[in-house]
């Protein structure tokens, strides 16, 4: 159980890898999708590839993009840069992503529902300027008490102002709040620098080395161990 959790008052996720998934990264979660698509792709090929495409993203703030819209934007940018542009490539990458992680949010509503009894609720998220659309479009919105986007907030993950963010939305101070992300030095490093408590969502067990550093904090494989650790 987390320390004191009777006197928790807000709990916050990362979206992309904690929310959509089982603690897995978009980049690690798309590249097995292209090979499945037939494209021999050599990981830091494919790793240049979907950062010049999520950089492009960034700089532009498509605010107005749900998640639909940006999952296939994301995919044609990356075979745009690989030279590979296709229109049936791009639905057989975007569609499957999309349906794991549709599936994987409806998996988390009844943990949010439960949550929201007790706590605040909010997200704290490096994305695109678009979270608002994201979380209208899978019906997160209506679980949540506020939704920082780092392109709206100036900053990302592990800065400080961006956890500030949410924190003074839902005035709460750091110690009684939670941080619940899959990424240690974005989400766990910079939550636990402000005084935060912070649960690490490690969804493929392949990180000793993480594991060791995360033995300051709480570790899950699930996020339904997350109930345990709040006392409920």
């Amino acid at each position: 159980m987390i320390e004191k959790s009777e006197k928790i008052k807000a709990v916050f996720f990362d979206y992309g890898g904690t929310l959509d998934a089982q603690g897995v990264a978009w980049k690690e979660r798309f590249y097995p999708l292209y090979l499945q698509a037939g494209l021999r792709i050599e990981p830091d090929t494919f790793a240049r590839a979907f950062y010049a495409s999520d950089d492009s993203l960034v700089a532009e703030n498509p605010r107005h993009l749900n998640l639909s819209q940006i999952v296939h934007e994301q995919v044609k940018r990356v075979l745009l840069h690989l030279g590979t542009l296709e229109k049936g490539l791009e639905n057989q990458i975007a569609s499957r992503f999309l349906a794991d992680s549709f599936s994987a949010i409806e998996r988390n509503k009844p943990l949010l529902k439960m949550l929201k009894k007790r706590f605040k609720l909010g997200i704290i998220s490096n994305n695109y300027g678009n979270l608002e659309m994201i979380c209208r479009e899978t019906g997160l919105d209506t679980l949540l008490d506020v939704m920082v986007d780092s392109n709206l907030v100036g900053c990302t993950k592990p800065e400080p102002k961006i956890f500030w963010a949410g924190l003074e939305a839902l005035e709460t101070e750091p110690s009684r709040a939670v941080m619940v992300g899959d990424s240690l030095a974005r989400d766990i490093k910079g939550a636990k620098a402000l005084g935060m408590k912070a649960v690490w969502l490690d969804g493929t067990g392949n990180n000793p080395s993480g594991r060791q550093w995360a033995g300051a904090c709480c570790v899950i494989s699930d996020l339904k161990r997350l109930l345990p650790l709040l006392g409920l």
